[in-house]
């Protein structure tokens, strides 16, 4: 199995529109000024494609979508799996419509039953479509992911956290790859689904507190009960230098970035 991060940033992005108004004046380590020049700080929204058996299944089609897709030559979708409904990691499906066209047919899309709902309401036209319609839909078959099921003839296990008063967020299991982009505490049962993990993909937002993401401590916390073999921090916020925090990571964990390819067990 091999994973791509096709994004590791926050719903801002890196560099942030906020700082780029300000002059960068109150950029932590000044990440965003560095993004400017050196693709290493560089953070789209958070989204991953896995390839397994034959199968490419696409994580999130996030508001970055296009250009993730053109960066990391993606050409094929098997399938979509939602972790949740919002915006960041929901607004890019407007643009499978190309590869419904290239592949000739719609593409299956998962999720919990309230993230398809938030699809729904955002994206009408597609799941309602108008008689008269010019440049294309995307074509799309829903599923609700309750339980583990076979996606594009991969098994993937959803993992349902909290994130904040979100309902139906979702972190997947496939094989013995985990990926949990957003999320403020994994509930016991759903722990119990992470066990014996070769890759963990755990969201890590900044070092301060936050309302509904993972701090870094919280994080390192997680993984050290888990025990997998090895980690990765995504959905980070330009509070977060590699170069900066990087010796505060235990052997074995790292922080994500973009175009980062990982071959899993």
């Amino acid at each position: 199995m091999r994973v791509t991060v096709l994004g590791s940033g926050t719903s801002h992005g890196v560099p942030m529109l906020d700082c780029m108004l300000n002059n960068y004046a109150r950029c932590p380590h000044m990440v965003c000024l560095k993004a400017r020049t050196d693709a290493r700080y560089r953070r789209t929204r958070a989204s991953i494609l896995v390839e397994v058996d034959g199968a490419s299944i696409l994580v999130d089609t996030s508001q970055d979508f296009r250009e993730q897709m053109l960066a990391n030559s993606v050409r094929r979708i098997d399938a979509v799996v939602f972790t949740h409904g919002h915006a960041d990691h929901i607004y890019g499906l407007a643009d499978i419509r190309s590869y419904c066209r290239h592949q000739g047919g719609p593409i299956p899309i998962y999720g919990s039953d309230e993230t398809l709902q938030c699809l729904r309401g955002a994206f009408d036209y597609v799941f309602n479509p108008p008689a008269l319609v010019g440049g294309g839909i995307p074509s799309v078959e829903t599923h609700v992911l309750e339980g583990p099921m076979l996606v594009a003839g991969v098994m993937v296990t959803p993992v349902p956290v909290e994130h904040g008063p979100l309902n139906g967020c979702l972190g997947l299991r496939i094989g013995d790859t985990a990926y949990i982009p957003d999320v403020k505490r994994i509930p016991e049962t759903s722990m119990a689904l992470l066990q014996g993990l070769d890759l963990l993909i755990l969201n890590c937002l900044r070092l301060r507190p936050h309302s509904s993401h993972l701090t870094l401590e919280d994080s390192l916390r997680y993984i050290k009960e888990l025990g997998p073999r090895r980690a990765l921090l995504t959905h980070l916020s330009h509070d977060i230098d590699a170069d900066v925090e990087g010796w505060l990571l235990p052997t074995g964990v790292a922080f994500a970035r973009d175009g980062l390819v990982v071959d899993c067990a």
